[in-house]
């Protein structure tokens, strides 16, 4: 989780370039001793590789792989820019967060940043906003409005169904979305067969979220096979949209794909349609700005829509034209992406993308 204190931002910053904004922020991060002097290098050769400009007036510059050794420990600094920063040709960017890591870390970062930056309201309250406390709270999300969530519990030792809906549950409980009495509520409760082996629980609870549970082992409940159950926890309507492909899968005759390794992307997105395939990442510090950026660059190549998916991730679908969205998924090396391209050149998009990832995203096989 990303925590900011109010020294950790820079309100009303002026400067003339984008370069002298990156200089900023590299001094900020070393006087702050996240860094030692020469990471101010590492950020610029960064943007020389690829402008690390988001979306939405928000730009988040870092250092590259080599000068990793320069982070002592890791941060961010946050620069607003009331006038605005051309970062690059036709877009300008009102706030840049300069981030320090040591490792991998600045996935995490990366993934909750822009998360909350997704918001076009949040950025332009950045933009506009005179302390440091709104800053923060926009930020971290504290004044987000909360987004469905996604979870899955793969291969769960499971000797029952009640047993496989306990997992899912208590799973349920620790990433907080309810409490004990949710728990006691979803054992309570009977579970609905929607066919197909996918069964169905939910509760209220704090967070709106579903997991998917599967069991290691074969189940069954009766005479009906227990090959996924869906646990649905509702804290308003925001999971009427996935409601509504659960029964579009079901007219479709496709809710036993909910138990394979593209279920809770099934879930999102509907009934399949177009073509898919699956790529692993290999690059060593997985999908970082410069990669993911290239991967957006070769999907934007193509007319039809692209969908993708972390499957060793939350299994969200998302654009893969949108590099917010893409960077989010939180990609490292060695997880699984699900793509799924629907148009007249869906074939060709989905080799270009497959070479592309093959290729090393702009960093090179490995």
């Amino acid at each position: 989780m990303l925590k900011l204190e109010q020294r950790q931002i820079l309100l009303g910053q002026s400067v003339a370039t984008k370069a002298d904004a990156i200089a900023l922020l590299a001094e900020k991060l070393t006087e702050a001793g996240l860094v030692e002097a020469g990471y101010v290098e590492g950020m610029l050769a960064r943007e020389a590789q690829h402008a690390t400009y988001l979306g939405s007036g928000i730009a988040i510059p870092h250092g590259t792989t080599d000068t990793r050794h320069l982070v002592k420990s890791t941060g961010v600094m946050v620069a607003q820019f009331p006038q605005g920063i051309e970062w690059d040709e036709g877009q300008i960017a009102y706030v840049a967060i300069g981030i320090a890591a040591k490792s991998d870390e600045h996935l995490g970062i990366l993934r909750q940043l822009t998360h909350v930056l997704g918001d076009e309201q949040a950025a332009a309250q950045l933009k506009e906003a005179t302390d440091a406390d709104t800053i923060i709270n926009i930020l971290t999300g504290a004044t987000a409005a909360k987004e469905v969530q996604f979870l899955t519990l793969a291969d769960f030792p499971a000797d029952d169904r009640d047993q496989l809906l306990l997992g899912a549950a208590a799973r349920a409980k620790s990433a907080g979305w309810g409490d004990a009495a949710m728990v006691s509520a979803l054992l309570a409760s009977e579970p609905a067969y929607l066919g197909e082996g996918i069964w169905l629980a939910r509760a209220q609870a704090a967070q709106t979220g579903w997991l998917l549970a599967t069991p290691s082992s074969v189940l069954t409940a009766g005479d009906l096979p227990v090959n996924a159950m869906l646990l649905l926890c509702a804290a308003d309507a925001g999971h009427l949209p996935q409601l509504d492909n659960l029964a579009k899968l079901a007219a479709a005759g496709q809710l036993g794909t909910l138990a394979g390794s593209e279920g809770l992307a099934m879930l999102q997105a509907g009934p399949a349609s177009g073509l898919s395939d699956t790529f692993t990442i290999i690059n060593p510090h997985g999908l970082h700005a410069r990669p993911g950026a290239m991967l957006v660059k070769v999907a934007k190549e193509y007319e039809s829509d692209i969908r993708v998916a972390n499957l060793d991730g939350s299994g969200e679908a998302v654009s893969a034209k949108s590099l917010m969205k893409v960077i989010g998924l939180g990609v490292k090396c060695g997880h699984r992406l699900a793509f799924r391209a629907e148009g007249p050149d869906a074939e060709a998009a989905l080799k270009g993308i497959g070479a592309a990832i093959a290729a090393g995203l702009g960093e090179g096989a490995h």
